[in-house]
């Protein structure tokens, strides 16, 4: 089955082909980063816009790239939610157009299954079931993960979710969009023991998370005292070493609750190098693997999407080509595909 997939859910627009017997054939991703970057953060109706000039350029060259035509796709894959209203109706409504014209089946993908399955594309990809941590725009939660629609949540952000915390430390210290990874970068030059700040719910006894009291505490740091170029380094370093310890120490106690042995990180922040090295530390010491995407699958792609919707297909009801969408969606809502008759 030869499944094009759509992702058009916030500022990114990605567009892949998934063979079920194949694997990936083509991907392409235009990023909005440097259109957003003036205004400090994403302008919803520009991100609509932009993704209505690049979507079918985009298709084309994933398909000339892969040596197919329109005529060869037998599903089309989309994202369905959650997200922006605008970016998604784009997405969905050239998938539907698309698909009713050449008379094939479409499915809405959510797109934190999207990337929950994501590190599955890699050539030794994790077996079920794993613990799944989901650090992805405004999203921090911890799953059980035993199967395809298989999710039980064991944590979930109660504020801030950590890219959330990241971003808004960036604008605090003077940083510009997008705030993660230029937060990421300024720490590796900065230094430990200047700043103290408070590692939440550390030791809650549950595996819950919440970034706005570290968000404030960097905000105290910066009012506290004029800040140079050394202090904001040190600062970001502080600010990074409590969200990677906070998210490793929850790992830790997830895998250990479950008796599970595997581990897999998807999203933006998952990217990030000093928490990949305290996930590899923590393996090491505690004798479980942990899996990861690809880096350019961490952030939105249209490959975790066309891979989730062929996960699905077989077994997904056939689709009405409505525009449907739904820019709030909760992961636990999903179900396991059915089986076939």
């Amino acid at each position: 089955m030869l499944v094009l997939g759509i992702e058009t859910s916030c500022d990114e627009t990605g567009i892949a082909l998934y063979d079920t017997e194949r694997g990936l054939l083509s991907h392409a991703l235009h990023s909005q980063i440097k259109m957003h970057a003036e205004y400090g953060g994403v302008v919803p109706e520009l991100a609509s816009r932009d993704h209505i000039r690049r979507v079918l350029p985009l298709t084309t060259k994933v398909l000339k790239d892969a040596g197919v035509t329109l005529d060869d796709l037998d599903a089309i894959a989309y994202t369905q939610g959650p997200g922006l209203s605008g970016a998604l109706l784009v997405g969905t409504s050239v998938a539907e157009a698309l698909a009713f014209s050449l008379d094939i089946p479409t499915i809405g993908v959510h797109h934190l299954e999207g990337h929950l399955l994501a590190p599955l594309l890699e050539k030794n990809p994790p077996q079920f079931p794993f613990v799944a941590l989901l650090v992805s725009g405004g999203h921090t939660q911890l799953m059980r993960v035993s199967g395809i629609g298989q999710y039980e949540l064991l944590g979930d952000t109660l504020d801030d979710a950590a890219g959330e915390a990241f971003d808004k430390t960036a604008k605090l210290i003077g940083l510009e969009y997008p705030g993660g990874p230029a937060v990421s970068k300024l720490a590796e030059q900065g230094r430990p023991g200047r700043y103290k700040l408070p590692r939440p719910m550390l030791k809650s006894g549950n595996l819950d998370f919440s970034f706005s009291g570290l968000k404030t505490a960097v905000l105290t740091a910066v009012t506290a005292a004029p800040m140079d170029d050394d202090a904001r380094a040190d600062l970001a370093y502080a600010f990074q070493e409590a969200v990677v310890e906070v998210l490793t120490a929850k790992c830790v106690t997830a895998l250990n609750q479950t008796g599970l042995k595997r581990l897999i990180v998807s999203g933006g922040v998952g990217a990030n190098r000093r928490l990949r090295e305290s996930l590899g530390q923590a393996a090491k010491k505690d004798n479980f693997d942990v899996s990861y995407p690809r880096l350019e699958f961490c952030t939105d792609n249209g490959a975790m999407i066309a891979f989730a919707g062929a996960m699905r297909l077989n077994h997904a009801p056939p689709g009405d080509h409505a525009f449907t969408i739904r820019p709030r969606w909760d992961l636990a809502e999903l179900t396991a595909p059915r089986s076939p008759p």
